[in-house]
């Protein structure tokens, strides 16, 4: 299994900023995220 760039604890916080409205385009871009795809793989 391919080790995760992030660390549990900044995955938890991207969620967090998901639920609280953030677009996530603006998520993608802010975190590096290649696609919105990548972005769900953790849900």
């Amino acid at each position: 299994m391919k080790k995760s760039r992030f660390t549990e604890s900044q995955i938890i916080g991207i969620l967090k900023e998901a639920e609280s409205g953030v677009p996530v385009t603006e998520l993608c871009r802010t975190h590096g995220f290649a696609s919105r795809h990548n972005l769900f793989h953790f849900v």
